[in-house]
């Protein structure tokens, strides 16, 4: 019969594993790393996976396949949960699933004034600012380091207080680039020495700003950049820029 079902499409498959906690009748399987449809009669077509896939590596398609057998799954369930539990291959850290971490590119439209970044409201005085931002999510936890807009990127790496302290942070800094933000006093800073580095293994990545505070806790931030260059064996040319903590740019 032909009838809708999942395909997964294992080369943008990052081994992830949050589909097969998504699906409720145990149709997909961590196997060497991938994820795979185990049978065609475990899968209901209806897609919970979907959504759930960071890279788009999952879609419906239609084709010759047997039933739907609901028999056969509560049968599978059932041994699934007699079986000693088995954490699906994954990396040490993964985004949380939610559809807020869904990866998208934001087109910016290039302005006519010469403030492209500045509209005027009719009902007050002051300027109102519009965002520069490329891309979502920003957070460096969350990015997919294969997403179509990391290719031939200008990157940023900003460490998280930047952006609050300096108030033209998106007119100098974030226009034209593709922004990653991070902690690295809050956070696992090998965890985004290994991101960087992936990120540079697998995108033409044209240039690194790096965009920090002058507390000494957020030089580890620029370690990590550093580290993944040199991890990937792939330099770039590279800007440091230093922001005081009342909000000064003191170096870059």
């Amino acid at each position: 019969m032909i009838r809708k079902i999942i395909q997964i499409d294992e080369e943008k498959c990052n081994g992830c594993g949050l589909c097969v906690t998504a699906c409720h009748e145990g149709a997909i399987e961590m196997i060497n790393g991938k994820a795979k449809l185990v049978s065609d009669e475990y899968c209901d077509g209806l897609g919970n996976c979907l959504p759930e896939c960071p890279t788009g590596a999952i879609q419906m398609i239609e084709r010759e396949a047997v039933a739907y057998d609901d028999d056969a799954v509560q049968e599978r369930l059932a041994k699934m949960k007699k079986q000693p539990e088995v954490k699906a291959e994954a990396p040490k850290k993964i985004p949380c699933g939610c559809p807020g971490t869904m990866a998208r590119a934001i087109e910016r439209k290039p302005a006519v004034s010469e403030e492209p970044a500045t509209t005027r409201d009719e009902k007050r005085e002051e300027p109102v600012l519009t965002s520069e931002l490329r891309q979502w999510p920003v957070q460096l936890n969350l990015i997919n380091p294969y997403a179509g807009y990391l290719n031939d990127a200008n990157l940023l790496v900003a460490a998280d207080c930047s952006a609050f302290a300096y108030a033209n942070f998106h007119k100098d800094f974030i226009k034209d680039h593709i922004t990653v933000i991070g902690c690295p006093k809050l956070d696992d800073n090998e965890y985004y020495k290994e991101k960087l580095t992936e990120i540079l293994k697998n995108s033409n990545i044209k240039s690194i700003t790096v965009v920090r505070m002058e507390v000494p806790c957020c030089g580890g931030i620029v370690s990590a950049v550093k580290t993944a260059m040199l991890q990937s064996e792939i330099i770039v040319p590279y800007r440091e820029v230093i922001i005081s903590t009342d909000g000064r740019m003191i170096k870059g």
